[in-house]
């Protein structure tokens, strides 16, 4: 009943910058690892409990992004992924909404691809309450924000019968092939430029290049889900994600290894 009526919302030219079918899935995949907190913006941030390290005696596991140069931030947060196992040997996204690029791995770490990005116009990590429902005319330049979280996604397509990756379907965000409907938008312009700043003009939807979406995008995600990771540009990633530093993870195990706590300690003679 729920995908009608979303549908049917759709049809009247609601949601997002194209109208996008919805699927069963929810944006949290396990309610034993995730939450979501009020952030100071005044809308909900999804966000997931701290991850436990890796045992110990576990080697380091990073992602791989082989020479493609990405922010610190986008490599802790892919690097504590593949230590931790947070994406379920399922493939990954990252979006680094600072730097307007996304970074596409398959389930083990390896870079898939990686390109530049269409993101929300709003710098803002949350979604006004029941943004996925509005219609677009109706919606503040201040609203037009790419909420931060973690997402499980899969295919879909849209009444066009075109197909998206759908990442959130509360605040219908998806991962689309760029929209170039409006020319006033320069969209295809704006994906092309250096400037980060210059690619803030979405509803909240990820636009990415045609070619980036067909050849990398949909074959990492065709016959599975996966998993898409949000960076924040309000909090850190560590507050968002619950995610740790792979190398303090490794110096902190070789210390307790180097000294052990002795019996005495823990009052044992």
């Amino acid at each position: 009943m729920m995908r009608e009526v979303f549908l049917g919302l759709l049809a009247t030219g609601l949601i997002c910058t194209q109208a996008y079918a919805s699927h069963d899935a929810a944006h949290l995949p396990d309610p034993g690892l995730a939450s979501s907190v009020l952030s100071a913006e005044g809308g909900a941030v999804p966000t997931v409990t701290q991850t436990q390290p890796a045992v110990a005696g576990k080697s380091a596991k990073r992602a791989n992004f082989e020479q493609t140069n990405a922010s610190k931030e986008a490599r802790h947060v892919a690097n504590w992924v593949v230590d931790s196992g947070d994406n379920l040997n399922k493939p990954f996204v990252i979006v680094d909404k600072l730097e307007a690029r996304v970074f596409v791995f398959d389930a083990k770490g390896q870079l898939r691809g990686e390109s530049s990005a269409l993101l929300g116009l709003a710098r803002g990590d949350h979604s006004v309450p029941g943004i996925g429902t509005k219609k677009l005319s109706t919606i503040r330049p201040e609203e037009r924000t790419t909420p931060a979280g973690r997402f499980v996604a899969n295919l879909d397509k849209n009444l066009k019968g075109d197909e998206m990756l759908w990442v959130d379907y509360d605040t219908a965000i998806s991962m689309h092939r760029v929209v170039t409907g409006n020319a006033k938008e320069r969209r295809a312009e704006r994906l092309a430029s250096s400037l980060p700043s210059e690619r803030r003009i979405s509803y909240g939807c990820i636009n990415v290049p045609v070619k980036f979406y067909e050849n990398v995008v949909s074959p990492a995600f065709t016959g599975t889900d996966g998993i898409v990771y949000v960076l924040p540009e309000t909090r850190s990633a560590r507050e968002v994600f619950g995610s740790y530093d792979v190398g303090e993870r490794v110096r902190l195990q070789a210390a307790s290894q180097s000294h052990p706590i002795l019996p005495e300690a823990h009052g044992f003679r």
